[in-house]
């Protein structure tokens, strides 16, 4: 068993949820094992809420073991399963979004401004190129627009190359990358709202 569980780590993901299409069910395993973490950190970037998050990546291995078949080997499996966890936490966010209009309409006339839902839990993510704490860079990636923090999580959280990106969000490959600078400079506008606003 321990042979065979090394032998697995060499596999490519390609070739493991062929093995699992093909019925192994510990190809299926090591998929788990192998993005597990990786979706978690992905979709809290997105909900920032832990326990949504953990909902998020389960329907997603749901989704991947329900609908194995449905993957061809002409994408990689990287991108087709961030695309699934993706679709879904943009899903939720928007039943959230939706679920705080429907509490506000009851609200009165005077309750109508924005604001931020948020989650203060902890959840220990290092940031290595910004100098400022998780909280502070988690509230401005809020406050930016759904596309700019999408690419921003893709590409400098989950470190996805602008090839994958494109193919996930089904945009040219020079729209990445203008749109990543754009939102680099947005963020850093954000952040520095937002430590203003702590003052």
């Amino acid at each position: 068993m321990a042979k065979a569980d090394k032998t697995r780590y060499k596999l490519t993901d390609e070739e493991l949820i062929a093995m699992f299409q093909d019925g192994d069910e510990g190809a299926f395993e090591e998929l788990v094992n192998r993005y597990a973490d990786r979706l978690l950190n992905f979709a809290y970037r997105f909900v920032f809420d832990k326990q949504e998050a953990e909902d998020i990546v389960q329907d997603t291995f749901l989704r991947v073991y329900i609908n194995r078949h449905a993957y061809r080997e002409i994408a990689k499996f990287s991108t087709w399963i961030y695309t699934i966890t993706a679709n879904l936490a943009k899903t939720s966010l928007r039943k959230r979004k939706y679920r705080k209009v429907m509490y506000l309409s009851h609200m009165g006339p005077n309750e109508d401004k924005d604001f931020e839902i948020k989650d203060e839990g902890e959840f220990n993510l290092l940031e290595k190129d910004l100098r400022v704490d998780e909280d502070v860079v988690q509230r401005a990636l809020d406050r930016l627009p759904e596309h700019f923090k999408t690419i921003l999580i893709l590409r400098d959280i989950q470190e996805l190359s602008y090839e994958e990106i494109s193919k996930i969000l089904d945009i040219p490959i020079g729209t990445v990358k203008s749109r990543i600078n754009r939102a680099r400079l947005r963020l850093q506008k954000e952040i520095s709202k937002v430590l203003k606003g702590k003052k």
